[in-house]
């Protein structure tokens, strides 16, 4: 796809989605490889595939959360991609069950992307192909970008998911959650979007509403810093 493509990508993930369907398909699109999935990983989300190309895609993903290893897992601990052009010459030692998993299902390589968001960690994008195969640094960077805007999007749909029955928020109550989004701002150093998004995520992952974690926030009850695993709230 030309650059355009990715550009008009771009602005499409840059908007709220209704839903995650067709999005890994759109990726294959993008870039050259056979297939792609998106998964959110760990404790946060839970271990679970939104959105794959391809069943070859999904079996993928379920490989690393039955084996507990593999690219995606290793792009969410570092939050950096993941490169592996050669999985089956590769040496085994790094997923010593992962890597001989996946070359029997003919994955020649493997790219993985962390989908972040503020330094919430979310999950990873896979990109595979049948045949090893080099990613050309620029289709690296705008896959480890459009990570970025997935996980964006998973976030708000997992939070509105969660919340479809709330009822909305007041206007007293958005201020607050305004006000406690300034003080993430300065906290963590983000942009308002993403500070908004960790307040709906920490919400989300504590089973709390938003205005009772914004609350917290300007009492001074709750506060975050960006320790060497993502957020992490203050002692």
């Amino acid at each position: 796809m030309t650059h355009d493509g990715y550009d008009e990508t771009v602005a499409e993930l840059s908007a709220p989605l209704a839903s995650m369907t067709g999005v890994a398909d759109t990726l294959v699109r993008l870039f050259p490889v056979a297939g792609a999935s998106i998964s959110t990983v760990g404790d946060f989300l839970g271990n679970e595939t939104v959105s794959a190309s391809d069943d070859l895609a999904a079996r993928i993903d379920e490989l690393q959360f039955d084996l507990g290893e593999g690219p995606c897992w290793d792009a969410l601990a570092t939050g950096r991609p993941v490169l592996t052009p050669d999985l089956r010459g590769s040496s085994h030692e790094r997923w010593p069950l992962f890597s001989p998993a996946a070359s029997r299902e003919q994955v020649g390589a493997l790219f993985a992307f962390p989908m972040i968001v503020g330094h919430l960690r979310i999950g990873a994008i896979d990109l595979y192909s049948g045949a090893p195969t080099e990613l050309e640094p620029q289709h690296a960077r705008q896959a480890a970008r459009l990570a970025g805007l997935v996980g964006q999007n998973i976030l708000r749909l997992s939070v509105i998911e969660a919340n479809n029955d709330s009822g909305g928020e007041s206007k007293h109550s958005r201020r607050t959650i305004h006000q406690a989004t300034g003080m993430l701002i300065a906290q963590l150093d983000l942009s308002a979007e993403e500070a908004g998004l960790v307040l709906q995520g920490h919400a989300f992952a504590a089973g709390r509403s938003m205005m009772s974690v914004a609350d917290d926030i300007l009492a001074g009850r709750l506060s975050f810093h960006a320790g060497p695993d993502g957020i992490e709230e203050r002692g």
